[in-house]
């Protein structure tokens, strides 16, 4: 027996291994921009059920918990980037705001 992608039971479309592998590939190559963009998942989502062939009208679907997901993706983005931020500022010698030493910035 097949699995069945997200919302694949609605249509009764069975996903062959090969499409469900196509899926995970395009998924980790369009994740690259998604996470900075608001709600640039359903342009990566279109982009990936036009390359298996399956009906643009599943996106109505994922309307639902989209909104929701992206602002968590964003979330952890902002953080993440942030934690960036502090690392790279620590390793290059920076103490303080623009520069200063910390106990000069008010």
């Amino acid at each position: 027996m097949r699995r069945r992608h997200l919302y694949c039971p609605a249509y009764g479309l069975d996903l062959s291994f090969a499409q469900q592998f196509l899926i995970v590939v395009l998924a980790l190559l369009t994740s690259i921009g998604v996470a900075g963009i608001p709600a640039a998942s359903l342009v990566a989502i279109s982009v990936i059920l036009t390359a298996i062939g399956l009906p643009l009208e599943g996106i109505g679907l994922l309307l639902v918990t989209d909104r929701i997901l992206d602002m968590m993706r964003t979330a952890v983005n902002v953080f993440s980037d942030t934690c960036c931020a502090v690392i790279v500022a620590k390793t290059e010698g920076e103490t303080g705001l623009y520069g200063l030493p910390a106990d000069k910035v008010s």
